[in-house]
Parts: structure tokens; C-alpha cells; sequence
């Protein structure tokens, strides 16, 4: 894999008027601009990174996921390598493929190698699963090693929301889950941040914040959104990552579905328009865009939009 960061290639016109009919309309304030500009961009270690890693743009910021096809040490591999070619990295830890508690040891070294000093922790779909059964429990050991070291290696944690449910865990759970990890993290003097899933709805999103802002869910909110993606290849990731509830949402509203099917592909500014007036009121601080590897056509529109 090949670790220069590189510019992103030019894009044909006639593609850029199919995918990125209008650039969005940014409100009176800079804060969606900034959102859009410090975007976390999403990449899957699997055969399209490559390619999707000589798409970024110089300096990007990534979030490198965690497959259950890999291994955490590919992450970390990735990670490393994005770092040394200059782009801001936080790497995804799965839970449930922590093997052992000397894992975790070995991890967190490896982590404090790289310099990187923020995770995003997943519970992660590995089963039967390691030494730990959710991230709540791989959260809590990793404090507790981290902290009995003489230099803390990880300041900052975030961590995953679900407005759009989960087709394993109860609501309940969910919400549970949520506020146990917020008190977890901040009481041992560490930031934090939550992104949610992927969701269509952008009503669903900012009903399911406010419930949860008057419940005491006090740190920032980043808005998971699909990025500049084709509408079949988003359809099928969306089956696959269990958003049930937004592909019937869309089933169910005519004008968002025909709309969308009208279009080659789906564009961020579909949800981001609709929440543009709440972002200070909801306390959403990013925007982590899932690419599916998609960069070029995800980087053309920010830059677009950024112009």
C-alpha cells in the first residue's frame, strides 16, 4: 500500500453534473462549513482501500473501521501507515475481537507507537467473541490498564449511538448503553464524542437527540451520513449494516424514495439541509461520512460544497 498522500484526480464534468447537481447551502454561521471541512471520512480495510487511499486529499481525516474479516493489527497497520503519509487516523476497535487481556496490553502499546491518541470503540460482530462481550466491558478494561501506566496513552474515546435502532439490541439497551459509556469516559477525565449510525431520516435523528439531550447525554454528536454513494451499492451496505428502520422509512415516503431514485447516487446534503438550523441547539459537533471506499465522488462534493 502505497503511503504518500496524494491529490485527489479530477473527475470528468459530465460526472460531477450527474453526482453533484448543487453544492449545499450553508447557513448564516460557520459551523456546518467547519463540520464539513474536519469531516471524518470513513475507509474499510478491504481490496478498494488502496485505491480509495490515493483518492483522499492531503491531510484528510479518517476513521479506519475495524473488519471482522481482518484483524485488529490490520487496523492498526493501516492506521500507522495513514499517519506516516500525514492524514489524522482514528482507528476502530472492536470489542469482541479483543482476544485476551494481554490483547488489549499489546493494543494499547501499539496505539501509543502509532501516536494516535483517540479510538472509536465498536461492540463489533465477532462470535463467539473474545475476552470481551460488548464495548462497555473492553471500555472499562482499557481505562483501567491505561490508567495504570505511568503515561496515559488515550485521551479521547468515541463511540457508537443508534437513533435508527439495532436489530439485536433492545432500545432500552441502546439507551442504557449510551449514558453508562458518556459516565465511563468523562469520570476518568477522558473526552469523549458518540456518532451515530447510518440513518436516512433526518426527523428520526433530531427526535431521537432531543430525547436523549433531556435524558443527560452531554457530549458532542457526530451525524453518521452516507456520502456521495451509488444507490445500489448504499441500498445493499444499508441491508448489510441492519439500518431496517431508514430503508423503510424510505420505502414508506414516496417523495424522500423518488427522490432518491431519480439520482445516481445519494448526496449528504439530503440529511444535512434538513438539520442545518439545529446543529447548535442538538449539540452535533462532526460529521463522520461512511464512503464505503467511495472517496473520489465523497472528496469532489466536499470540496465542492467547501468552494
Amino acid at each position: 500500500m502505497s503511503t504518500e498522500a496524494k491529490a485527489l484526480p479530477a473527475l470528468p464534468t459530465n460526472r460531477l453534473r450527474r453526482g453533484l447537481r448543487r453544492p449545499l447551502l450553508l447557513p448564516g454561521t460557520s459551523t456546518l462549513r467547519s463540520m464539513i471541512e474536519t469531516a471524518k471520512i470513513e475507509l474499510i480495510p478491504m481490496k478498494s482501500l488502496e485505491r480509495a487511499i490515493s483518492e483522499l486529499a492531503p491531510a484528510s481525516h479518517i476513521s479506519m473501521t475495524c473488519s471482522p474479516a481482518k484483524s485488529i493489527e490490520t487496523t492498526l497497520d493501516e492506521t500507522a501507515a495513514l499517519v506516516a503519509a500525514g492524514h489524522s487516523v482514528t482507528p476502530h476497535i472492536s470489542a469482541r475481537m479483543v482476544q485476551t487481556h494481554d490483547h488489549l496490553a499489546q493494543i494499547l502499546h501499539r496505539l501509543a507507537e502509532i501516536g494516535t491518541r483517540e479510538i472509536f470503540v465498536v461492540g463489533g460482530d465477532a462470535d463467539p467473541p473474545g475476552c470481551f462481550f460488548d464495548a462497555i466491558e473492553f471500555i472499562e478494561a482499557l481505562i483501567a490498564l491505561d490508567d495504570s501506566n505511568e503515561h496515559r496513552v488515550i485521551d479521547h474515546i468515541g463511540y457508537t449511538s443508534y437513533p435508527d435502532t439495532h436489530p439485536f439490541i433492545t432500545d432500552e439497551q441502546l439507551h442504557d448503553a449510551l449514558h453508562v459509556k458518556q459516565k465511563m469516559i468523562l469520570e476518568s477525565g477522558r473526552t469523549a464524542h458518540v456518532s451515530t449510525q447510518m440513518c436516512f431520516s433526518s426527523d428520526q435523528i433530531r427526535d431521537w437527540l432531543r430525547r436523549e439531550r433531556a435524558a443527560g447525554l452531554t457530549i458532542p454528536v457526530h451525524l453518521g451520513v452516507p456520502g456521495v454513494i451509488d444507490k445500489a451499492k448504499l441500498m445493499t451496505m444499508g441491508v448489510r449494516l441492519g439500518v431496517g428502520t431508514s430503508l423503510r422509512y424510505l420505502s414508506k415516503n414516496r417523495k424522500a424514495l423518488g427522490k432518491m431514485m431519480t439520482q445516481r447516487s445519494f448526496e449528504p446534503d439530503q440529511l444535512l439541509k434538513p438539520l442545518a438550523p439545529h446543529l447548535e441547539e442538538l449539540g452535533i459537533g462532526g460529521i463522520h461520512l461512511y464512503t464505503f471506499n467511495q472517496v473520489a465522488t465523497t472528496e469532489a462534493w466536499r470540496q465542492k460544497t467547501l468552494a
